[in-house]
């Protein structure tokens, strides 16, 4: 196995990322596209209101989940597992996975390595300014940016029942 050669530095500040509205709902800022590192990963900070749930998902990079704020309950390998602010969850490539963010809303770093998963992002949402934090959830525009860019199959609805809170 050998490592991808990056080849260039790279120094970003949030305040300089480009932010973006994710229509699965949620504020993505990139701090490290695919570009940046050679394809090697890719880098975004997602803040996301409390209840958000993703369908039921594979990815063909690995996708890890480290909480800074708030709490998610991460599906992987079939069964439900709660992250709190400091955990990390990792789906390898191919797993299929989902989270349902905590009542107080989640933020959190996520990597996905190598970073193929980019077309997908910037299909599914929008360049937004720094004043704005929420906008339209449409999933219809999740699923086409699927389609038409890979990096994410979608598998089916999200897997919580109605009684599991991102907290139990």
């Amino acid at each position: 196995m050998s490592a991808t050669q990056i080849g260039r530095s790279l120094v970003r500040n949030a305040d300089a990322a480009e932010r973006r509205w994710f229509y699965g709902g949620g504020v993505h800022t990139w701090l490290a596209r695919s570009a940046d590192t050679g394809g090697a990963f890719l880098l975004c900070e997602m803040s996301m209101g409390a209840g958000k749930a993703t369908p039921l998902h594979t990815h063909p990079a690995d996708e890890t989940l480290v909480v800074l704020e708030g709490e998610l309950l991460v599906h992987l390998d079939g069964a439900n597992h709660r992250v709190t602010a400091g955990g990390l969850a990792l789906a390898p490539a191919g797993v299929p996975h989902a989270f349902l963010v905590g009542p107080d809303g989640a933020r959190m770093l996520c990597l996905h390595t190598p970073g193929t998963c980019e077309a997908f992002y910037l299909g599914a949402s929008e360049p937004i300014d720094a004043d704005t934090s929420t906008g339209l959830v449409d999933f219809d525009r999740v699923a086409a940016s699927a389609r038409e860019n890979g990096g994410i199959e979608l598998l089916g609805p999200p897997p919580f029942s109605a009684e599991a809170p991102a907290g139990s």
